[in-house]
């Protein structure tokens, strides 16, 4: 039964993702800018909360301290290198507009390894509890539709398609697929490896969280965007805290 659970979660949290991003591109502009943007305030609050008040403290009491948030520094150090390597989430200066046809397969490689990172996750987090689970997947999902809505509009810019755009993000999303089923017989029959890889996976919402999410809310500040921003993180890790507290 477990699995099941688990390739739900998967699909949600990747072709879903890809699915429900699709459907907004039918919203006019300026709904399509508003609606993008408190999810990616939400997505703060709800990364920032599984990440600090489920996985990392799941993992803590599975292994030794130390080695959990040593893992954790290592994971953020990680993805900043590989940020650096692909740049694979933000292009949005003249370089990029210039080569943009190029920006579109380093989008969806990197997308494809995200989606991968997020499959091992959510398996990650389902064998552990089932609780754990669902709300990873709520996080990754919030996450996701903005990250994929950016997406969209690289590979549009780049000259695609919608359909073909829509195409080749659902083939990079079904990554989180293959590598979560992968994740799921390996970290099961290795189950001294799950800390480790709930300590890495955190690592990658932090990163995300802190990395990209916030400076992107710095870009807006006057007092009304700040106090949404405010707000919705808050929300966000309330919705994590009552969620893995008053289960």
């Amino acid at each position: 039964m477990q699995i099941i659970y688990i390739l739900i979660a998967l699909f949600l949290g990747s072709i879903g993702s890809v699915a429900l991003a699709g459907m907004m591109l039918i919203l006019n502009n300026q709904k399509l800018e508003t609606l993008s943007t408190y999810l990616m305030y939400l997505a703060g609050g709800t990364l920032l909360g599984a990440a600090f008040l489920g996985m990392i403290p799941k993992a803590i009491s599975m292994s030794e301290p130390v080695l959990i948030l040593q893992t954790v520094m290592f994971g953020i150090l990680f993805f900043f290198i590989l940020e650096k390597i692909i740049l694979w989430r933000s292009c949005r200066n003249k370089n990029c507009e210039r080569h943009m046809h190029a920006a579109a397969p380093i989008i969806l490689i990197g997308d494809a390894f995200h989606n991968a990172i997020d499959g091992v996750v959510i398996a990650a987090s389902f064998l552990t509890s089932t609780e754990l689970g669902i709300f990873v997947t709520f996080s990754v999902v919030l996450h996701e539709i903005p990250q994929e809505l950016g997406d969209f509009g690289i590979l549009i810019r780049s000259g695609f398609s919608r359909s073909k755009a829509f195409r080749y993000n659902a083939l990079s999303g079904a990554t989180a697929i293959v590598a979560g089923v992968a994740a799921y017989y390996t970290l099961d029959s290795i189950k001294s490896m799950i800390p480790y890889t709930l300590a890495f996976s955190a690592s990658s919402f932090l990163y995300i969280a802190l990395a990209d999410l916030i400076p992107e809310m710095h870009r807006k500040t006057s007092f009304k965007a700040s106090i949404s921003q405010v707000l919705l993180i808050i929300l966000g890790i309330l919705i994590i805290y009552v969620s893995l507290y008053f289960k």
